[in-house]
């Protein structure tokens, strides 16, 4: 059983909703927790934020608060990414790898497999899968996934290719 086939994104409803973790509803400006990756990660993931594109899907890159070589961001409300996170649970759940879990697909954009997570209050979250660091990705509220979302991780996938070697993430970030 692969736990990580390429199943399009087209499985994932239109209506999907993804948020960011962290915003304030007071201003839309977007702060983040920032990581704390072992060495090992953390050298990764300074590599991936050289690389990181100054756009996604059009929108401007303007990082979060507090600046981090972990964290990045575009676009307000923000599209957050953070490097270095620990490894969601759900990642070895074999409901997930069945496809038997609602709430979790595993699936591949441009050559990064990914886990996508349906987070408790209705919102998704994306985590890079079979690299040796952890990369998230959590989209603002009102962004589809089927459509903004895509786009995303296709507009990602290079970076990461590039910064974030295929390999097993350690289980802390």
């Amino acid at each position: 059983m692969n736990f990580f086939r390429h199943r399009p994104l087209a499985l994932l409803a239109p209506a999907l909703l993804i948020a960011v973790a962290g915003c304030s509803s007071a201003d839309d400006s977007a702060t983040v927790a920032v990581p704390s990756p072992d060495a090992r990660t953390a050298a990764v993931c300074r590599d991936l934020h050289r690389v990181l594109p100054q756009k996604l899907d059009g929108r401007r890159r303007d990082d979060p608060a507090p600046r981090s070589a972990y964290t990045a961001g575009w676009g307000n409300p923000a599209i957050i990414l953070r490097c270095g996170v620990v490894r969601p649970p759900k990642m070895i759940d074999p409901k997930v790898a069945e496809g038997g879990d609602p709430d979790a697909i595993a699936g591949g954009v441009n050559g990064v497999d990914w886990l996508m997570e349906k987070q408790g209050d209705g919102t998704w979250r994306f985590t890079t899968a079979g690299r040796v660091a952890y990369v998230q990705i959590s989209l603002p509220e009102g962004m589809s996934a089927q459509d903004e979302g895509s786009a995303i991780l296709t507009d990602l996938a290079p970076a990461v290719k590039k910064a974030i070697p295929k390999g097993i993430a350690s289980m802390r970030g």
